[in-house]
């Protein structure tokens, strides 16, 4: 069967959903028996997102094979509960990169290069090896950016390319937009989608369906508007307006029959009945009265909480396994410094530092688990946060007081964290990182061990230091345990405090692999632990 095609293309502004949707609508058609995938195609001319300010693009999500990715293609996962590859994710850079790569080794003949055909035709070739690689019946694909921006107008003419050589029957437009509400008169406008649509219209592309995103309830006089005004059919104007959880949106375009229409145009049959019990039980325990447990979370982008994204998900997850409520307290850890934000640190269950590259505010995590060891709070730390916690303990425990990160301190008399041997003479940026599935084999006995339930576990990596192994006897004998370790014991992976209710901390990245229906065991027992600590 050839593969179908499903295109998100987003108006009016940025940031309304489209990811979420195409994770949703991709969760639909599995249920319905379908093998789907996702890709996201990121317009920017970075070649990733992997050295991007996360103030410019949040989260940079770490797949299996270590691809460095938009935070869309966390969404992806946790909905479809499907590995991604590198092939998931790709941008401008990495397109032009490309072409001019094979001009230089005289590919083209010394032709002219130009947009069209030739980056048009990497664009193709890049989608056609995404739905290759995942052998996915339905690839759902993602633009990114809103129609009118510069920068997208290639991977637009990809879209009406493709219509015509795939056929119509195999390719499928989702257009996301907003409705603006104009506070002085109460209303909902649909003009701004109206001209949205028309400027995908001129660049050749139809919609089949549009998702009108809102804040309020959208009436039915507006979406026969739409519907008149966008050459589209009423069933195919879908209102969704903004939801406490994003795992009620499945079930929002679920009763909306968006993937039976879908399914339809596509001249597909479902192979079975959809069942979405396990998300209707999820969502209804969202919405259920629980105790509540108060989390710190003590990073250096708190501002922007989507640099946090998969940190967010995964505790929630855990919460929600746990019938409790996670309330999050985002604290800059530079305040701490300062004397700032204390009141709210010492007023949490728990405390969790998660991953982070530069200076900038660690003494400030530092400090945070200096007071969450000596008072007992329940501390979970990700990659940069477990280095801190294991500075920390050198510092204030073994007495070495200048002990540093050589990532922070170059000169530091005792680098407990530090680049192994055979990284420093690697001068590209990235180009000493460890990223995606790594081994760790786990220490029997230790609270680690307890809360995976085996022996030895793959997770996911981002990150360029490690613990320097020549500290690693002075910290076991004053009460670190490093009960996570990679099978030739020669790298760290999990730091845990003996004498403390939870203090572990890990080197990779747990959050990347939590989903709803089987949140990460790391933070199901940190959040436990945070259940117990508040009882007492």
């Amino acid at each position: 069967m050839a593969t179908k095609y499903i295109f998100f293309t987003g108006g009016v502004v940025s940031s309304v959903g489209k990811g979420v949707t195409a994770a949703a609508l991709g969760l639909l058609l599995k249920e319905r028996g379908f093998d789907v995938s996702v890709q996201k195609l990121d317009p920017y001319i970075n070649v990733d997102p992997g050295t991007m300010s996360p103030y410019q693009h949040g989260e940079v999500f770490v797949l299996d094979d270590g691809a460095e990715t938009d935070l869309d293609l966390g969404h992806y996962e946790r909905f479809i509960d499907n590995p991604l590859t590198q092939a998931s994710n790709f941008t401008s850079g990495q397109v032009y990169a490309e072409v001019i790569a094979k001009e230089r080794r005289g590919d083209y003949l010394g032709g002219t290069i130009q947009v069209i055909p030739h980056i048009t035709n990497e664009i193709k070739h890049r989608i056609g090896l995404a739905a290759k690689v995942t052998e996915a019946e339905i690839l759902l694909v993602e633009i990114g950016g809103t129609v009118g921006d510069i920068e997208s107008q290639p991977f637009m003419e990809v879209l009406r390319q493709m219509r015509n050589e795939v056929g119509r029957e195999n390719i499928f437009f989702v257009h996301v937009t907003w409705l603006p509400h104009i506070g002085a008169t109460g209303e909902l406008k649909t003009k701004p989608t109206q001209h949205s649509v028309a400027e995908l219209r001129g660049i050749g592309v139809s919609p089949n369906m549009i998702i009108a995103r809102s804040d309020y309830f959208v009436e039915q006089e507006l979406i026969d508007k739409i519907a008149l005004f966008c050459d589209v059919e009423k069933r195919a104007v879908v209102p969704m307006t903004t939801t406490d959880t994003l795992y009620e949106v499945p079930l929002r375009l679920e009763k909306a029959g968006v993937a039976d229409f879908v399914i339809e145009k596509l001249e597909l049959k479902a192979k079975k009945k959809a069942n979405l019990k396990k998300w209707e039980e999820l969502v209804e325990k969202v919405h259920r009265e629980k105790p509540t447990i108060k989390v710190a979370l003590v990073g250096k982008y708190v501002e922007l909480q989507d640099a946090y994204m998969s940190v967010r998900e995964s505790l929630r997850h855990a919460a929600l396994s746990l019938d409790v409520k996670d309330e999050i307290s985002w604290i800059y850890s530079a305040d701490l410094e300062k004397g700032k934000g204390w009141d709210e640190l010492k007023s949490a269950d728990a405390i969790v530092v998660p991953g982070g590259f530069g200076e900038r505010g660690t003494e400030g995590k530092i400090l945070a688990a200096k007071y969450a060891r000596e008072n007992k709070i329940p501390y979970l730390g990700l990659c940069l946060g477990m280095q801190l916690m294991c500075i920390e303990f050198a510092r204030n425990v073994l007495g070495l007081e200048d002990a540093n990160s050589t990532e922070f301190d170059p000169n530091t008399e005792d680098p407990v964290i530090d680049l192994m041997l055979d990284q420093r003479d690697i001068s590209d940026m990235g180009g000493t990182m460890r990223l995606g599935l790594y081994p760790c084999v786990l220490k029997e006995g230790s609270r680690a061990a307890a809360a995976y339930g085996k022996k030895e576990v793959i997770e996911r990596h981002r990150h360029r230091f490690e613990f320097n192994n020549a500290y690693r006897e002075k910290f076991e004998k004053k009460g670190m345990i490093f009960s996570g370790v990679s099978p030739d014991n020669r790298l760290v992976e999990i730091s845990e405090l003996a004498d403390h209710p939870f203090m572990v901390s890990s080197q990779f990245h747990p959050e990347f692999l939590s989903r709803p229906m089987r949140p990460h065991p790391l933070f199901v027992g940190f959040v436990k632990a945070a259940k117990e600590a508040k009882k007492r």
